[in-house]
């Protein structure tokens, strides 16, 4: 499966974020979800979304994240300290 014939973008919806082609769902919103602890049977029956549509978001997601070269986690572990 080709997440590229699943995912669009288009400047007039969403303000150009990836998103489901035909729908206003972004790729964010529907890995937010998962995220948040709901499950795929979740995520499908309450966006009326596919199976197919959800692994083009996750294959997107991936891609894009293994593009990132330098990953710095050193704020949000000094932020976590700060809080306690």
């Amino acid at each position: 499966m080709d997440w590229k014939e699943i995912i669009a973008t288009d400047p007039n919806v969403m303000r150009g974020k990836p998103i489901i082609a035909g729908t206003r769902l972004t790729v964010e919103f529907i890995i937010g979800l998962f995220a948040g602890g709901w499950s795929e049977e979740d995520v499908i029956r309450h966006h009326d979304v596919t199976h197919q549509q959800i692994q083009a978001c996750l294959a997107y997601a991936h891609e894009i994240l293994s593009e990132v070269y330098e990953y710095s986690l050193t704020g949000v572990a000094a932020a976590d300290e700060a809080a306690r």
